[in-house]
């Protein structure tokens, strides 16, 4: 007789399954665990003494994951007689597990306060990746042994098993503050307490700080800083609901292991008026940098602070930094509502990763690669691989180089498109679908080849108020009336006719006139809005394909009959899901497709998906489920092009 655990996992990723048997395998337990069809199954053999000490430690110490859901346990007539093993070990860049930041925390632990603190399953440990296989050799920790203690740690069962950087403050990697007067270090629990209490002051008394963390370098700042490209930190769990309105969702989502970026709304009427923003992008702290400093602040009464993505040569009052090369990933940006939940873009946890049915094929998308490993795909980037043999090679356009001699140029929208498909085996069915990135196409597959239905038509800044003149009868008068009474905006168009790759949503923001220059400034401005309905942008088709000018000429033309911004913003992105349901379902109705796919990270957005929702409720569209929706999902989707 067998005890079944059975847990819902909505990713192919292997960390939470990896984290269960690690812990199995502490008390030794014979089991079989396994990861498929959506679920993580565990077997125990039912006799074994110290099976419900395991139980309750699975229960107290496994980490909130974003794609873990429901469980279930029930009998089963299996037979199980070993410990499970962990397969194919390749390193991610997460959050602490609640057990490494109990140790970090611990005064008695040998890595009290030590910011590297990891194991196996938890921390930024594919920042120090060089090269595979993933050992100690092959990462920037090659330069520092472990002591006795970290390298029984090693050899012994458990969560630091195999851990390849596995270090403490005996024989770890020392840390260096400093300015343009003095520095410190630290490398041991003393110095190091201390110098996250000076950095804490700093950051209280107004001060800058450069952090080098084990998930790359970050600038910090106090919330009066805070600007249209801050992502507010907070730093305290229980208070979290005191600044924001979180849906129950979206409170266990920034806890997880995963620690994503969310879209959240504020609460905070000071924070409102600094931000200058009903929303903000929002993070709890991830690695030992972060975590540390996060207590200290806590301690001198502050629940948030600013921070952004930086690099090394950020000017800053305080640095922080330490002797070893990393490799950053971008933020895990997640996209969240009470009834669905995908990667909106990113390149933390969805990458490295091992899935989907193996082909001989290389695929190269940006600084990704997807390649043969078994029976499977590995994804992961191209500077950690010499070479690998196979038969042809994808590769998006724009990507320079000679891969192969059989190399074949495929397109991000049908990339993109394609990855979705794959990710739902839904290959030999027909299907229509969208890619929103800048500008809009539509796209079908016939169950063999993916086709450009509506191809994207590239926005043209440079020649925008002669397109506007020219649009139809009378459109001269528009320019003449901007001209004459948005003097400002008729100005910054001008000056964009002199600029290159000006992108659609920039130029919707300069009509709007919004602080933030981009996509993201616009999405904020629509979260502003707290009415029931907006009105109606145009959204012509011109020669089959979506129309900018008359896109951009409908929103100045409520701009001077005295729209608001707000309103308008809204109305840009409810317009829009109206624009992309009607072509869909036509599509879906003249091809008889089975599916609806979704793939861009515009469609990232509250107010547009929303809307869509709504829309499409009777037949809800596939979204990508372990990568993200937006540029990064073509190194999968290429290979099946």
């Amino acid at each position: 007789m067998a005890f079944v655990l059975e847990l819902e996992m909505r990713s192919s990723q292997q960390h939470i399954k990896n984290y269960i048997i690690s812990l199995i395998r502490q008390f030794r337990i014979k089991a079989k665990v396994t990861q498929q069809d959506n679920a993580i199954v565990a077997v125990f053999a039912s006799d074994q003494e110290r099976l419900p000490v395991c139980l309750d430690a699975i229960a107290q110490h496994l980490p909130a994951s974003l794609f873990l859901k429901n469980s279930r346990s029930y009998l089963s007539e299996e037979h199980v007689d070993s410990l499970p093993e962990i397969i194919d070990r390749y390193p991610l860049n997460l959050g602490l597990c609640p057990l490494c930041q109990k140790e970090m925390l611990d005064v008695s632990s040998r890595r009290y306060y030590y910011p590297f603190t990891s194991c196996s399953c938890c921390g930024g440990n594919y920042s120090f990746l060089k090269a595979y296989p993933y050992e100690r050799e092959r990462t920037s920790f090659k330069f520092f042994s472990p002591c006795d203690s970290c390298n029984e740690e090693m050899h012994c069962v458990g969560l630091k098993e195999n851990h390849p950087i596995n270090s403490c403050h005996h024989c770890g990697v020392p840390v260096r503050l400093y300015n343009h007067i003095s520095e410190r270090y630290a490398n041991d629990a003393g110095s190091f307490r201390t110098m996250f209490e000076v950095v804490a002051k700093a950051l209280k008394d107004g001060k800058k700080v450069l952090m080098k963390t084990t998930l790359g370098y970050r600038l910090f700042y106090a919330y009066s800083m805070i600007h249209v490209s801050s992502t507010l930190m907070m730093l305290n769990a229980s208070k979290i609901t005191d600044h924001l309105s979180l849906i129950t969702e979206e409170f266990y989502a920034l806890l997880s292991i995963e620690r994503p970026i969310l879209h959240v709304t504020l609460k905070n009427e000071e924070l409102k008026q600094q931000s200058n923003a009903n929303t903000m992008y929002v993070k709890y702290p991830d690695d030992g940098f972060s975590i540390l400093l996060g207590v200290e602040l806590q301690k001198l009464g502050v629940d948030y602070i600013g921070y952004e993505e930086a690099d090394a040569d950020v000017e800053a009052d305080l640095y922080m930094d330490y002797d070893l090369d990393i490799t950053p990933q971008s933020d895990l940006r997640v996209f969240l509502n009470k009834e669905i939940l995908f990667i909106a873009e990113g390149e933390r946890v969805s990458f490295p990763s091992v899935a989907l049915k193996s082909r001989n094929v290389l695929s190269i998308a940006h600084k990704y690669i997807g390649m043969p490993y078994g029976q499977e795909m590995f994804f992961d980037q191209m500077e950690h691989f010499e070479s690998v043999t196979v038969e042809k090679a994808q590769v998006l356009e724009g990507v320079a180089g000679i891969f192969h001699s059989r190399q074949n140029t495929v397109l991000q929208d049908e990339a993109s498109f394609m990855s979705v498909i794959a990710e739902h085996h839904a290959f030999g069915r027909k299907c229509v679908g969208a890619y929103f990135e800048n500008e809009p196409s539509f796209l079908y597959y016939d169950g063999k080849r993916t086709l450009r239905i509506i191809p994207p038509k590239p926005f043209e800044a440079s020649t925008i108020l002669e397109e506007i003149a020219n649009l139809r009868e009378g459109s001269d008068r528009l320019v003449h009336n901007i001209e004459k009474r948005m003097p400002q905006v008729y100005e910054k168009l001008k000056r964009v006719e002199h600029k290159k790759q000006v992108k659609l949503f920039e130029m919707v923001a300069l009509l709007l006139e919004l602080d933030d220059i981009s996509m993201r400034g616009v999405t904020k401005e629509a979260m502003k809005f707290i009415g029931k309905g907006g009105i109606q942008i145009d959204m012509r088709i011109a020669d089959n394909r979506f129309d900018n000018v008359a896109f951009l000429s409908s929103i100045i033309s409520y701009q001077l009959a005295g729209v608001s911004s707000t309103i308008l913003a809204y109305s840009i992105f409810e317009s829009l899901g109206d624009y992309f349901c009607e072509i869909l379902q036509e599509l879906k109705a003249k091809t008889q497709a089975v599916d609806i796919v979704l793939c861009g990270t515009h469609f990232a957005n509250q107010s547009l998906f929303s809307r869509m929702q709504r829309n499409l409720k009777m037949n809800p569209p596939l979204i990508n489920l372990s990568y993200p929706i937006g540029g990064e999902n073509a190194v999968v989707g290429g290979l099946y092009l």
